[in-house]
């Protein structure tokens, strides 16, 4: 298995969220998220590899540095943790790829769809 990419030097920072990696900080709405060592790790490697799943495997590894023989609920474990610091936006950033990973997904703002004059769809019973 090959090392993940950790090339997010530069901080991450969106509408909610911002990690600073230089300075190993988080904050959500300008308020400091208190991480331990480990969730910090696991934010971190979700965040510098944004849009990416990231396979548990390769999370275990990273992170614990437990081979893939182990069978362990450590990492689900500390992303509950992780997704209950981020709080109403968790679900948003965090998405669980089930049997394969985790995955970080930057905020985003989702619109209700318009409806035009133009839409063939529209106004049709």
């Amino acid at each position: 298995m090959g090392p993940l990419t950790r090339v997010a030097i530069a901080p991450y920072q969106d509408e909610h969220l911002a990690v600073n990696f230089e300075h190993r900080a988080v904050t959500l709405d300008s308020h400091p998220v208190g991480l331990t060592r480990k969730e910090y790790a696991l934010l971190a490697l979700l965040v510098s590899n944004a849009s990416e799943i990231v396979p548990r495997p390769a999370l275990l590894w990273e992170i614990w540095g437990y081979g893939a023989g182990i069978r362990t609920r450590t990492l689900d474990v500390h992303v509950r943790r992780v997704r209950k610091k981020l709080g109403a936006y968790a679900d948003q950033y965090i998405e669980t790829i089930f049997g394969i990973g985790y995955r970080f997904q930057p905020f985003r703002i989702i619109r209700p769809r318009q409806e035009s004059a133009q839409d063939p769809v529209a106004g049709v019973a």
